[in-house]
């Protein structure tokens, strides 16, 4: 197993392991197959093991594998707080200490803010008391790292980088998605500030692998260098050096054999001469994409708001017939701040139309895009977002 150290020399695995998919029989993890597959990966080499607050039964069943084999001191425990179920300092302590029960611990290794979507957001912590917070955990070795999980814009993603001396970051990240979320801009510059990067989605939740266009396949079965598509996401992410670690969540023991196999023999700056196959997957990709939005953010920063790389993201994989992923998307998106950014946001000023270099008529697809995803149901969670937030 590789290793990538963290902010403070730390060797953390290339290789981290998602929680959240531990094998399930009906609405239950499944205690045996998970311990299994956990000490498996314990004895490969990985190190670092993501959970949070709200993955249902997920931190329970880490924190009781743990005690059970002893292996509390060969993991990284990462966790989350909801910062978004908070309206005090008092809040931040009473979840905390229900993680460390729930973990069975007296440390979490890197604890991150959950979805940091807002600087406001993180502005309104302030005000709450985090940072005084986090010091009093750190001092206390209750928290050893400190760091967010973010969905969203580029833009967004760097304001909140300089806003605050993060120990590390975690991001959705692949080759589809190089120009949008926090994108390449945003990993290489969290690099260059010396904070780790943690990636998630690094195969957009199956997209790059299960629900690949015909063409796509075809592309990669035909290439000289014979390599799943699984095989080709990961690489592209193992060959940046401003990556530290990726995670997947690895649900049944081929996943992890196989996962390991491609951490173990992958290497940074590998891949220059499979350059051109990266671009084709993505343009064949994209061929089937409703907006050629590129994520570039020449359109922002939008009057009213509305984050038009991150709408758009959204509903190209709505089109992609993920609607459910990119319901979630669209919330984590637009609603977890203190000012909405969806697309119900536009006025048709047209601003944004006189900068695109794509030259997409943002203002119609905006509204269908709205049409599309800004639901009763959205509209229901918007609603109770908001009074959360605004606490």
């Amino acid at each position: 197993m590789d290793y990538r150290n963290d902010k403070y020399g730390n060797p953390l695995s290339v290789l981290g392991y998602g929680c959240m998919r531990f094998p399930r029989k009906g609405n239950r993890i499944d205690m045996e197959a998970s311990e299994k597959l956990v000490r498996k990966a314990v004895e490969a080499g990985i190190n670092y093991y993501d959970t949070a607050y709200i993955y249902a039964g997920n931190e329970a069943a880490f924190g009781e594998i743990l005690e059970k084999t002893g292996l509390r001191d060969r993991v990284n425990i990462a966790t989350k707080l909801p910062h978004y179920l908070i309206r005090s300092r008092e809040g931040m302590e009473k979840l905390f200490q229900e993680e460390l029960r729930r973990l069975r611990t007296d440390h979490v290794d890197y604890y991150l803010m959950h979805m940091l979507n807002d600087v406001e957001k993180w502005q309104q912590l302030k005000e709450m008391g985090v940072e005084e917070w986090i010091e009093e955990k750190k001092r206390s070795g209750q928290i050893r790292q400190i760091g967010f999980s973010y969905h969203g814009g580029t833009e967004m993603f760097l304001k909140i980088l300089d806003a605050y001396p993060w120990d590390f970051c975690q991001v959705q990240y692949n080759y589809l998605d190089e120009h949008s979320q926090a994108g390449r801009r945003g990993v290489e510059y969290a690099h260059e500030k010396g904070i780790p990067v943690i990636i998630m989605e690094p195969l957009r939740g199956g997209r790059l692998v299960n629900m690949l266009p015909q063409k796509v396949k075809e592309l990669f079965a035909a290439y000289p260098v014979k390599r799943s598509p699984a095989e080709w996401g990961l690489r592209w992410l193992w060959d940046q050096r401003a990556i530290t670690v990726v995670l997947s969540g690895m649900s049944d023991e081929a996943m992890l054999d196989e996962n390991l196999r491609i951490a173990n023999e992958a290497q940074a700056g590998e891949l220059e001469a499979h350059r051109a196959l990266y671009a084709d997957a993505v343009r064949l990709i994209n061929e089937s994409v409703r907006v050629g939005c590129t994520g570039c953010g020449y359109c922002q920063p939008c009057p009213k708001g509305v984050d038009i790389p991150g709408v758009f993201a959204a509903f190209n994989r709505w089109h992609g017939e993920d609607k459910h992923g990119a319901f979630s998307d669209y919330l984590k998106c637009t609603t977890l701040r203190k000012n909405a950014t969806g697309a119900g946001n536009c006025i048709g000023c047209g601003k944004c139309e006189a900068h695109c270099p794509q030259q997409i008529p943002i203002r119609q697809e905006l509204a269908e895009a709205g049409k599309a995803l800004e639901t009763p149901l959205y509209k229901l969670i918007r609603w109770g977002a908001k009074h959360f937030v605004r606490f």
